[in-house]
């Protein structure tokens, strides 16, 4: 069972309901609940899977790349395999 999300409540609602969303938002449930709103086929949910860990070794590389320079930031494009073989064909 997950743990609940706690938000203290000082007298404004408002403020409270907006840090709610912001902690629903960094524990990834409104992305959770827009993935599971329609059946994913499991062929589609590899490939999705496969292309989150793909967008995440890149952004590791550009990071390590850009700390190796001194820079926060760096332009680095790197390719995937998969990316060259459908530039050839």
């Amino acid at each position: 069972m997950p743990t609940p999300i706690e938000v203290e409540v000082n007298g404004d609602i408002e403020k409270a309901f907006k840090n709610l969303k912001k902690k629903m938002a960094f524990e990834g449930i409104f992305k959770e609940l827009k993935r599971r709103r329609y059946y994913e086929k499991p062929s589609e949910e590899k490939k999705r899977k496969r292309e989150e860990a793909e967008r995440r070794r890149i952004k590791k590389i550009r990071r390590f790349t850009a700390q190796s320079k001194g820079r926060r930031f760096a332009n680095v494009r790197v390719v995937s395999k998969e990316a060259n073989e459908d530039e050839r064909s």
